[in-house]
């Protein structure tokens, strides 16, 4: 399936979800990850026009950072929480949420759904350091470290 290749996402997702969500991604077809940020996805969602969009993952809370893209997949849309949870319930998410409360509850108003979610061979790995934001002319700086979903032009 062809991806928009313009632009692209990079996000921080905790390696527990990571590995959990790998296998409700092979199962379901997709999986969903919560965040606060749903301006951001709206706006990627006006610059994919309707294409599905790679996204690279660092792998956080995983000991010391790795300064690294690890993880791959591809960004196919946004929903709407309900409450702060998905409207699916827990069918899209990594059962590893379910022992954080706020993680289905009452906190994140999107949840951003990939396909496709994989772990990159150690040769594949992207440093966020030879990243661009979206419109930006610099690379992010070594040592770089995602709080947060961002847009970024595609590698």
């Amino acid at each position: 399936m062809e991806t928009a290749r313009h632009v692209a996402l990079l996000a921080p997702v905790p390696l527990e979800h990571l590995l959990d969500g790998a296998d409700v991604g092979t199962r379901e077809g997709r999986v969903a990850f919560g965040s606060r940020a749903w301006e951001l996805f709206r706006e990627l969602d006006g610059l994919r026009r309707g294409m599905p969009a790679d996204v690279y993952i660092y792998a956080s809370h995983d000991g010391p950072p790795q300064f690294e893209a690890s993880w791959y997949g591809r960004y196919v849309g946004h929903v709407e929480g309900v409450n702060g949870a998905h409207p699916a319930g827990m069918r899209y998410r990594p059962p590893s949420t379910g022992k954080y409360l706020a993680d289905n509850e009452g906190f994140w108003a999107v949840f951003w759904e990939v396909q496709d979610l994989r772990q990159l061979p150690v040769g594949k790995r992207i440093p966020l350091a030879d990243l661009t934001g979206f419109g930006k002319a610099k690379l992010y700086r070594s040592g770089f470290v995602p709080e947060g979903p961002v847009i970024i032009e595609h590698p």
